[in-house]
């Protein structure tokens, strides 16, 4: 029961052909076909890529580098503006 009998699939094509036209298909198709050749070609060539690899030498360890500390700048106090909370 699970399985699509063969009248299902005469209306799923028969819907298919209403939605895209007899006109789209075969463009559908086409782009289809080159789509999936470009996709195959590049499969190919980073599988071919991967194997002509050459192992990648070790980098250097880092250098420690030595930091100074920075002082923040000081800002004058602005007059009539205080930080307290009043009462």
């Amino acid at each position: 029961m699970g399985a699509l009998q063969p009248w299902h699939w005469l209306i799923l094509i028969a819907v298919v052909v209403l939605l895209f036209g007899s006109k789209r298909l075969p463009d559908a198709a086409r782009s289809l076909g080159k789509s999936m050749r470009i996709f195959k070609s590049e499969v190919k060539e980073l599988q071919n890529e991967h194997k002509t690899d050459t192992p990648v030498t070790p980098a250097q360890p880092p250098t420690q580098v030595q930091s100074e500390r920075v002082e923040a700048p000081v800002t004058p106090p602005v007059q009539g503006h205080t930080d307290a909370k009043p009462a």
